[in-house]
């Protein structure tokens, strides 16, 4: 599991790294305002995402054939070769180039997050999925920070760091990381079962599965804001350097770290998985309403804090899907759940993107946030109404389409 972890761990700290020179690199091969390159760096976010959609079930179900451990040293392997292909990139469009190589290996989460179900009993998993959690906050307190350092010995140094990471993690799991897939939990690998479609079937039978993963998806489609608008936000807003915005996405990686790490195990085995979810979505949609009308870069801070406990969504959402299918099927649904968050990582980019800079041309630089609150909103609504007496509770046996 530790080895599973790093792999999230350097996949976000390498996204993490590029984030605070990511508008002045854009604007200096784009030779183009910041404005602009708002809406380029949305692209790149739909093509990244768009690699992902396909990627992540073929990936999901490859690991459950052929176990976790190739999976993620292959991912790991092709992250390395990305990074320092984007460091030499000439033009925008090899930015792109990059940005669709790092979204068909960015598919990781899938293998890691089945690697947790594959250790983990049933009733653990939602504390256990924290983990990743943890792994991608302490990403984000690294790569930020390191990446905005980094940005004073030009913007291509970023990308070689991130690069020489992902070539580490990728030996350490060669040397290091054993098989958790049983044998016998093996099953052969069809394409025509590898996308998203596939990869929820085990859950069609559960009654209860349509509304949640409704609520998943608009939460996630919301939650876009941060990669898809921070940098641009920070910077039009508050008129922060590359520095600044790396040292405000470490903060964010330490508060995130600090309740995935530390609050979310106790709370979901105090409170359970439907509870968490609710006062998690609570806080985000709070957050992002006052983002919309923050005046001050301190105040920004202060939301960060609030917004914290929106750790508790993923971990929980995951650990109760998980109860609902088997051992041979933990991949897949890893999978299909990566893949529906590379859906919202396709249209949350379009949507919030775009809402930024026509907020920006009518005077008001909180669009995205308040557009990311109304779709927190209605996930929150959804659970309440729908979900929250529906979904069991208490762990229950998985059962086998």
């Amino acid at each position: 599991m530790p080895i599973a972890l790093a792999a999230v761990l350097i996949d976000t700290i390498g996204f993490g790294i590029i984030m605070p020179i990511f508008p002045q690199l854009i604007t200096q091969l784009g030779h183009i305002d910041l404005e602009q390159a708002t809406r380029v760096a949305g692209y790149m976010l739909v093509v990244f995402s768009v690699m992902q959609f396909f990627a992540g079930p073929v990936l999901g179900n490859l690991s459950d054939r052929f176990g976790r451990r190739p999976i993620l040293m292959t991912s790991m392997l092709c992250f390395g070769i990305d990074y320092a292909l984007m460091a030499w990139a000439p033009t925008l469009a090899w930015l792109f180039l990059g940005r669709a190589i790092a979204g068909t290996a960015g598919a990781v989460y899938g293998p890691a997050g089945s690697v947790i179900a594959d250790v983990t009993p049933p009733e653990k998993r939602g504390a256990a999925f924290g983990l990743i959690g943890f792994a991608f906050g302490v990403g984000f307190i690294l790569g930020p920070a390191i990446g905005g350092v980094l940005a004073q010995f030009g913007s291509r140094a970023p990308f070689m760091a991130a690069a020489a990471l992902a070539l580490i993690n990728a030996v350490t799991m060669y040397f290091l990381m054993p098989e958790t897939l049983k044998p016998e939990n093996r099953r052969e690998f069809h394409l025509r079962d590898a996308h998203v479609i596939g990869a929820f079937r085990p859950l069609f039978h559960a009654g209860n599965a349509a509304p949640l993963l409704l609520a998943w998806f608009l939460w996630q489609l919301g939650h876009m804001v941060y990669p898809a608008t921070w940098s641009f936000w920070a910077a039009i807003k508050f008129g922060w350097d590359a520095k600044a915005i790396g040292w405000s996405l470490a903060f964010v990686g330490v508060i995130m770290a600090c309740v995935q790490g530390g609050l979310t195990g106790p709370v979901i085995k105090r409170f359970g998985e439907r509870k968490a979810i609710v006062f998690g979505m609570i806080s985000a949609a709070t957050a992002f309403y006052l983002f919309a009308f923050a005046t001050a870069g301190w105040q920004a801070y202060v939301l960060m804090a609030i917004s914290a406990f929106q750790g508790f969504v993923f971990p929980s959402f995951n650990g109760l899907l998980s109860r609902m299918v088997d051992a041979k099927h933990q991949g897949a649904l890893q999978g299909g759940i990566g893949s529906m968050g590379s859906v919202s990582s396709i249209l949350g980019p379009l949507l919030l993107t775009q809402a930024l800079a026509s907020g920006v041309d009518h005077g008001f630089a909180g669009a995205n946030f308040l557009l990311a609150a109304v779709l927190a909103t209605a996930a929150l609504a959804i659970v309440v109404w729908k979900v929250l007496d529906r979904v069991p509770g208490k762990p229950t046996s998985p059962v086998s389409p």
